[in-house]
């Protein structure tokens, strides 16, 4: 009996050396870097109680934040006030949600507008509780139009938010890639 707790030490020892080497980890998914932390959205302009899970940009003033705390059945408004931003910076605030069901029923609302050649703010609201979702926008060859933001999936409820460049007049299209076929909307630029 003696025997097992001298055992129990080297391999401790070969364990723990193997934890604490210098080599780099054996993946190759770098998640890409926050642009800045979450505010925190509470009223009183105190900080939250706890960190979020994951980092998002700092939406543009005027569009709604994503708190994660607000209630599943909330909205924010589908539209907010420009921003007055210069030089490519975001001038307005559009809202696109993924009620439940939405691998059903699609987005609400299914076609947006915004004016050409300025720079917004899109805010993912994902209310949808019963599947992953993710919103890409697309040109019109269906290239994806490259914003800064997390366009990866997950199931709500929660917010994304994309700060999105100027784009050239035309309709562009917006897609969950997990429900392309349902979940599919156009986003007129003029």
């Amino acid at each position: 009996m003696r025997r097992l707790p001298a055992l129990v030490v080297p391999l401790f020892a070969v364990a723990l050396a193997a934890c604490s080497s210098g080599a780099a980890p054996g993946w190759t998914y770098a998640p890409a870097a926050s642009a800045a932390p979450v505010a925190s959205g509470a009223a009183s302009g105190a900080p939250s109680a706890g960190a979020s899970p994951a980092a998002e940009p700092t939406p543009a003033a005027g569009t709604p934040q994503p708190t994660g705390s607000a209630p599943a059945g909330s909205v924010g408004p589908s539209a907010a006030a420009p921003s007055g931003g210069a030089g490519g910076s975001p001038t307005a605030g559009l809202t696109v949600t993924a009620p439940v069901g939405a691998a059903v029923t699609g987005w609400d609302p299914a076609t947006l507008e915004t004016a050409a050649d300025a720079g917004f703010t899109l805010t993912f609201d994902n209310q949808d509780n019963q599947a992953p979702h993710n919103l890409v926008l697309q040109d019109a060859g269906s290239a994806p139009v490259a914003v800064q933001g997390d366009t990866a999936f997950f199931t709500g409820p929660g917010q994304r938010v994309y700060q999105v460049p100027a784009l050239a007049a035309g309709a562009y299209t917006y897609i969950c890639q997990v429900h392309p076929t349902t979940m599919v909307g156009t986003l007129t630029v003029q």
